[in-house]
């Protein structure tokens, strides 16, 4: 029988399962009676995938049904550095699970956007998750972040979303954020302005912020880098998620 390879973002994991993505979503997100209920992000990873630091044959060799004929769900391979040891080229699609257990699949791109906007809004979703404005560009970001050796913190690897900024991307002070859902509104705007008006190209908002993600407020797509490679896995429209995956739309607007 089938045995797939997930990286998980929420937490960090890389996990072996004999459940499909649509099935391994749902029992991520949705739980079991030790688990609790709570959105879920994933990459399908390439089951030939190896790297020494995984036990990735251990784990396979523990992929097998239960007595009942159910199939085996999860066996965690490794919960702690498992971004920085993984190569991109190995994953395949990324999925988006909403709390109820849809999953909305993403395919990766070729054509990674760097924005025209003066300001970005960015949530870190693993090894840290921060939430941050910037006028850097996503590749700018990337670069600086996890490329660039000289600012005093940097990660190995880093996966992030951009979010919507409506009018406060190019006008933070008198910018409409009207449909925007984030709290503590009059701190984004002071943030965006200082990062607009001074040295700094970079600031935190929240630096305790939960990487969980609002789907809609999501602007373009999803990126992870490391100081070799760069991917993107764009965001359908709106429209287009809602004509070809109406449950799922449905459930991350609620």
């Amino acid at each position: 029988m089938a045995i797939y390879l997930y990286l998980s973002l929420l937490p960090e994991a890389l996990i072996a399962s004999m459940l499909s993505p649509e099935e391994f979503g749902a029992y991520y997100a949705v739980g079991s009676v030790k688990k609790s209920r709570g959105q879920a992000m994933f990459f399908e990873v390439d089951p030939d995938f190896r790297h020494p630091y995984f036990r990735v044959e251990d784990a396979y060799a523990r992929c097998v049904p239960h007595e009942d004929g159910s199939l085996k769900a999860s066996v965690y391979i490794s919960v702690y550095r498992v971004l920085e040891h993984m190569d991109f080229d190995a994953l395949r699609h990324l999925y988006l699970t909403t709390m109820d257990g849809r999953t909305l699949e993403l395919s990766p791109s070729n054509e990674i956007p760097n924005g025209n906007e003066q300001l970005h809004l960015y949530q870190e979703i693993v090894p840290v998750s921060p939430l941050v404005v910037s006028r850097l560009g996503p590749i700018a970001f990337v670069d600086t972040i996890v490329r660039n050796p000289v600012p005093l913190i940097s990660v190995p690897a880093l996966v992030f979303t951009e979010l919507q900024l409506g009018d406060l991307a190019d006008d933070p002070e008198m910018g409409l954020m009207e449909n925007l859902p984030y709290s503590n509104q009059d701190h984004l705007r002071q943030c965006l302005t200082d990062v607009k008006t001074k040295y700094a190209a970079t600031k935190m908002v929240d630096r305790v912020s939960t990487p969980n993600v609002q789907y809609r407020t999501i602007k373009n797509g999803f990126f992870v880098g490391n100081k070799k490679q760069l991917r993107y896995f764009p965001m359908p429209s709106p429209e287009e998620i809602r004509t070809t995956n109406y449950r799922w739309f449905r459930s991350a607007n609620m």
